[in-house]
């Protein structure tokens, strides 16, 4: 079993210095750089996780900073206890087991190694639970501070057993396994829509794939993969193509267009046709027709739809033009009128006023870490043939398992997927109608109409009346 700690940053040192014993952490902030499957375990805070998370060995650590030659940061280690889950912030007290004080590393790659972090985490207020042993971690940092060895060695990690504690499982509601379109439509039946929802679908060709947009995935170890460079994305796909998102009027429009081409946006595409959704969760390599696919159906409150012009689509839509270290700069614990009065809340006002000139510097706060459903406009053949939206995820955003206030999540195991392929093949849902152009529709006419390969190759036989050479 893996062992894991909890690594706890703040930007402020005084948040780490002296008798600091209580830390507060802002929600969107819970669980960066932490492993997809942990994080999703965690994030509903309830009394399982709160519990996991108070028996692990824990480094409280400031963010890292330049000082001459060497490279710096405020390091203590020890437990937390008596978590408190709010609405924006999450507190704990922390009880310090051993302070390293300010601790000097040559540069910034030997600072990483110490904790195996990602060199952005180091620059990053934020908790995570990451994956490895905390006496190696003290057994580093006694090369880093050897006049504490003797203190370091003569104190334990924390009694309880790391190896043995596991974050707790996972909240999927699932309503039952399809092995063909019949069940599939049964089990949606037995589920009826809620009035004053809207119902959306969407296709995973394996059970395990998370409902994370491509921007916002991580590695194994937590480490994002896109997020820090998802400004230099657009810009330089907007540079190379730029002729293509002429027509696009709002930031929005260059995202679904982005997304279209392929590109890691913080867009996750959702159908409102169940069919679709199925067909996707049963199109994988023929090698992987085994694994069970996922048909994810999500009941959103109808007053949270929205269109491609809304302001707070508009709001969301333009963090994809901040760089890295203004959205670290953004502060959604603060009421509206500071906030707005923020450079990083100017910085964004700008880019929405670029494609909205009549909007006013009144952003809300607590819009910018939503997660909104939005209807795109159909500008290409396959929003069109996939009846497709968009859920928009703003700031520090992330869907749990179970869904969150105006999105209700259910799920449907999808077995016997090539049965259920030739099933929706023969109503017209296939490669062709899903992804209408002309490169799909040829694939898929080569398929289908392909003579089946022999059993055996038959040997060439000469004319009797000749002899083989």
């Amino acid at each position: 079993m893996m062992e894991n700690f909890n690594y706890i940053s703040f930007g402020n040192w005084e948040n780490v210095e002296g008798n600091a014993n209580v830390v507060t952490m802002g929600r969107g902030r819970m669980f960066e750089y932490t492993p997809s499957d942990t994080e999703k375990r965690l994030e509903s805070l309830d009394g399982t996780a709160i519990a996991f998370l108070e028996k692990l060995p824990t480094f409280l650590c400031s963010e890292i900073k330049q000082g001459g030659d060497t490279v710096s940061m405020l390091i203590k280690y020890g437990r937390i206890s008596a978590i408190e889950p709010g609405h924006k912030e999450v507190s704990a007290a922390f009880e310090t087991v051993t302070d390293f004080g300010e601790v000097d590393f040559e540069d910034v790659e030997a600072a990483r190694r110490v904790f195996g972090a990602d060199k952005f985490q180091l620059y990053r207020t934020h908790w995570a639970v990451r994956e490895g042993n905390a006496r190696d971690i003290l057994d580093r940092l006694t090369e880093a501070k050897p006049d504490l060895g003797e203190a370091i060695a003569a104190e334990a990690v924390p009694a309880d057993d790391s190896a043995a504690v596991q974050p707790p499982p996972r909240d999927k509601k699932i309503i039952g396994d399809a092995d063909s379109v019949e069940r599939f439509l049964e089990l949606l039946y037995s589920s009826p829509a809620k009035v004053g929802t809207e119902t959306f679908f969407r296709g995973h060709s394996d059970a395990r794939y998370e409902l994370t947009p491509s921007l916002l995935r991580k590695w194994d170890n937590g480490d994002w993969q896109f997020m820090p460079s998802e400004d230099l994305l657009c810009k330089e796909l907007l540079i190379a193509h730029h002729d293509e998102f002429q027509a696009d009027n709002y930031c929005f429009d260059r995202l679904v267009r982005m997304q279209h081409y392929g590109l890691p946006t913080r867009l996750l595409d959702i159908s409102g046709n169940p069919l679709v959704a199925l067909f996707f969760a049963c199109s994988c390599k023929p090698d992987q027709l085994g694994v069970d696919g996922e048909v994810i159906v999500f009941q959103i409150a109808s007053d949270g739809v929205k269109y491609y012009d809304s302001d707070t689509v508009s709001c969301l839509s333009n963090l994809s033009n901040l760089t890295y270290a203004q959205k670290n700069d953004i502060d959604l614990s603060l009421d509206q009128g500071a906030f707005n009065a923020t450079d990083v809340a100017r910085k964004l006002l700008h880019h929405i006023k670029s494609e909205k000139g009549f909007f006013e510097g009144r952003i809300v706060p607590d819009d910018l870490r939503s997660i909104i459903c939005v209807k795109a406009k159909r500008t290409n053949t396959r929003i069109k043939s996939q009846s497709g939206a968009f859920l928009l995820f703003g700031h520090e955003a992330a869907l749990p398992d179970a869904g969150q206030d105006g999105i209700e999540i259910s799920r449907v195991t999808i077995k016997n997927k090539a049965h259920i392929l030739n099933q929706l093949d023969r109503i017209n849902i296939n490669a062709t109608t899903v992804y209408p152009s002309i490169d799909q529709t040829a694939a898929h006419l080569r398929d289908q109409h392909q003579s089946p390969k022999p059993l055996r190759a038959a040997p060439s036989a000469a004319p009797d009346n000749l002899t083989a050479v």
